[in-house]
């Protein structure tokens, strides 16, 4: 279940704020209120605090030694390996494979599995996917000949299901779907998408990387065979994905890079495959980030993902409700909260985006505004761009509140009237 309904939050976001070092600082005099968290999340002290603990520890490379520090690195990078299964449900930890990001995960299944599918096969997708669960899917079909085959959303920005199960066919070889929106934040039915799939036998991949951090999310409850997210906006460090997979298909699949690590016997003119993870993970691989990682697992597990979630379908009501207020924005996607996650994109049809964002960062409010890379989407939408406040565990009314004063003043900036309650 990737929503459970919403109660009160049992935590205090203002309290967490305060082990988030950045969140002190200022920005044009203003108090930093950060509302970019779908791009990436702040660190809390205790990341900080890991990073610096495996440089000033136990920095080794991994795998590669028997003296006490390289077993204690390789300790360590393991146990997050461990932990990250048990966070997302994956049944395997050899079925955890550690990337740079999630666009270099859904990189791997689409030139690896890809290699399995020919001229005539299908891969199936959504018209609000990020760019990373598309140009690698294009980029195959320009390779293999494969065709490409999309789910329109509605004008509420659900995804149209009668329409996806008109395209599902024998001939649907992959389906590649986002867990949720990074523009419209409309949290999808994997589940029940996972197993229409299934009945034509398409294996199904998931881009998670604005889910994991804000929903619970199972991969086996969700009955996907690939999943992708990224540790940096889960309040870990940047540099670091994870594609879970499930192992009888990682152990069909071809590596992407070969080097050291990866490799089980070589000669002069012939390689061989290491095991399931590190066949897929050649060089040295983002140690300290990998470890440090854990700190953000333990401040979410610790938190509880339920709470989280509680937490963002507050905090983005009240964000909809305030915008709606001020009258002539154009909000995109659902306008339940409980519908969609922790962010709202808006446009002022007077106003572009980029300025709207510019007037903001006046008032110390950081958003994003462009075409989040789902430019696709943005066609859909009628827009050339948006702009897209969203939300972590240390956001708060307050934050709503200065990016609404902060709209204000950009609409007083551009002389632009409308409504303002």
């Amino acid at each position: 279940m990737l929503a459970p309904s919403p109660q009160a939050s049992s935590f205090d976001p203002k309290v967490l704020a305060a082990h988030f070092p950045i969140l002190s600082r200022t920005v044009h005099g203003r108090r930093l209120v950060y509302l970019d968290n779908a791009a990436t999340t702040q660190k809390p002290d205790t990341v900080l605090a890991a990073l610096a603990r495996y440089y000033t520890t136990l920095n080794a490379n991994v795998h590669r030694g028997v003296h006490t520090l390289a077993e204690e690195a390789t300790a360590a990078f393991e146990f997050t390996r461990r932990r990250v299964a048990r966070f997302v449900g994956a049944p395997d930890p050899r079925g955890v494979i550690m990337t740079r990001n999630a666009t270099e995960a859904l990189n791997l299944v689409a030139r690896s599995w890809g290699e399995r599918l020919s001229v005539g096969d299908e891969v199936l997708l959504t018209e609000m996917e990020h760019h990373s669960n598309l140009v690698p899917w294009i980029m195959l079909a320009r390779q293999r000949g494969v065709a490409l085959r999309h789910v329109p959303i509605d004008d509420n920005g659900r995804l149209n299901l009668r329409v996806f199960a008109q395209l599902l066919s024998p001939r649907t070889r992959i389906v590649a779907v986002t867990a949720m929106s990074n523009v419209l934040g409309t949290i999808n039915p994997v589940a029940e998408m996972a197993e229409a799939a299934r009945r034509v036998g398409a294996v199904v991949v998931v881009d998670g990387a604005q889910a994991v951090p804000h929903l619970q999310v199972d991969f086996a409850a969700l009955g996907c065979d690939f999943l992708a997210f990224s540790a940096h906006k889960m309040y870990g460090p940047t540099g670091l994905g994870f594609l879970v997979g499930r192992p009888e298909l990682l152990e069909m699949m071809q590596p992407l890079y070969g080097g050291g690590e990866m490799i089980r016997e070589v000669r002069l003119d012939y390689a061989s495959w290491n095991d399931i993870p590190y066949k897929f993970e050649a060089g040295t691989p983002n140690i300290a980030d990998a470890v440090a990682f854990t700190a953000a697992l333990d401040l979410l597990e610790e938190l509880g993902m339920d709470a989280v979630r509680r937490h963002e379908v507050e905090l983005t009501g009240y964000a909809l409700e305030r915008l709606a207020s001020l009258g002539g924005l154009e909000i995109h996607g659902p306008r339940d909260a409980s519908e969609r996650g922790g962010l709202v994109s808006f446009a002022d049809p007077q106003i572009h985006p980029h300025d709207l964002a510019t007037i903001l960062d006046t008032h110390g409010v950081a958003v994003r505004a462009g075409h989040h890379c789902a430019q696709p989407l943005m066609r859909r939408l009628g827009v050339p761009a948006t702009a897209r406040a969203s939300f972590a565990i240390y956001n708060h009314r307050d934050d709503v509140d200065a990016l609404v004063e902060g709209l204000r003043h950009a609409r007083a900036y551009f002389g632009v009237g409308g409504a303002a309650s």
